[in-house]
């Protein structure tokens, strides 16, 4: 089976995980924490999904970021 029981994020979008990262920190926080434009400019949830699922160090970052808080 492909089962993930030791990952922490199995089972959690992206967006989920964004959406709980912006109610935790805000965006300003957020993009001081990850250093990433879409972040400190005009931010939102759409936009920020859309580069996170073009852009894998970017994601990693948010995804490490998630683990820690």
């Amino acid at each position: 089976m492909n089962t993930q029981p030791k990952n922490p994020l199995h089972g959690k979008t992206l967006e989920a995980i964004l959406t709980e990262l912006v109610q935790q920190y805000g965006w300003e926080e957020l993009a001081s924490r990850i250093r990433i434009n879409c972040f400190a400019v005009d931010p939102s949830i759409a936009s920020s999904l859309k580069f996170l699922r073009r852009t894998p160090w970017a994601r990693k970052k948010v995804e490490d970021l998630y683990m820690r808080s």
